[in-house]
């Protein structure tokens, strides 16, 4: 059980932000931390991680202080892995150097065995710039799970691959959370992901959790503005069908069709991004 409450003021480009959190991490769970842009949720990691360090308040884990009155518990103490978006991996480094980067000395055994389970024994050789996106990506997780964190924190590591990739990648993350007992904490947007992969949701408003529970209890039984949970998609053909008119939209990588007026059709052209929800469709 990973128990953590941090009270914390930070400031930045974008101005102050508090938060003010205090959550419950059960063992071998996987946390999504979800919410609008700017609640705070990449900063909520980076303070965890050790990677950015607050102007004043406290940051507890399992009741020990992390970070009180400028004192801060050294990030190598912290044994947290973290994998980003933009992988950050060490372009003179092999694929299995960077992964063993993050290993103890003398654990080679887990090190082939991460590089196996994530498919890159062909490409234990080679630089991060010969991988595609998803490959490294996977190299990033490895090198995580190579230092047998005590917390896996995942910054939206999968939103810059495409939908199908995104998916397969999304089910080893599981897996290998599964396998290794993993406490994971991830930020994602992505509705699909979330309830693929997710045992607890967390979500952040202006730094503070206003929701918590599963997948389904947090956006599906709550009482909610119904544009929490759209689908954004790409206009691709508008066309006259009887009496109304049937616009195909592209939302993630599949097909549908709805049917609008032929005034509220008129303003749509192909490649034009929208939003449909719960009936209604609007500009995105």
């Amino acid at each position: 059980m990973l128990d953590f409450s941090l009270q914390v003021t930070r400031r930045g480009a974008h101005g102050r932000l508090d938060i003010d959190v205090a959550a419950t991490l059960a063992p071998g769970s996987f946390t999504v931390l979800s919410g609008a842009s700017g609640a705070g949720k990449t900063t909520l990691l980076r303070l965890l991680a050790g990677l950015e360090t607050p102007h004043s308040g406290y940051l507890t884990l399992n009741g020990r202080d992390w970070w009180r009155n400028g004192v801060s518990v050294p990030v190598q103490q912290r044994r947290i892995g973290m994998v980003f978006q933009d992988y950050a991996l060490f372009p003179h480094l092999s694929v299995h150097d960077n992964i063993a980067f993050g290993a103890a000395r003398g654990d080679g055994a887990l090190v082939r065995e991460l590089t196996a389970l994530c498919g890159l024994a062909d490409l234990a050789g080679q630089r991060p710039q010969q991988l595609s996106g998803g490959q490294k990506q996977r190299v990033a997780l490895a090198r995580a799970l190579a230092m047998r964190p005590q917390l896996l924190l995942l910054d939206e590591p999968l939103s810059a691959l495409d939908h199908g990739l995104r998916r397969e990648l999304q089910q080893m993350l599981r897996d290998m959370q599964r396998r290794f007992g993993l406490c994971t904490l991830m930020v994602s947007h992505d509705l699909g992901e979330i309830f693929a992969v997710a045992d607890q949701v967390l979500l952040l408003d202006n730094g503070r959790i206003s929701a918590s529970g599963t997948p389904a209890q947090v956006f599906l039984q709550q009482p909610r503005d119904r544009s929490r949970i759209a689908l954004h998609g790409e206009v691709l053909a508008c066309q006259p069908a009887d009496v109304m008119w049937r616009v195909t939209v592209l939302v993630a990588g599949e097909l549908v069709d709805v049917l609008l007026g032929a005034a509220e059709a008129a303003t749509l052209q192909p490649g034009r991004r929208i939003r449909l929800s719960a009936g209604a469709l609007h500009p995105g």
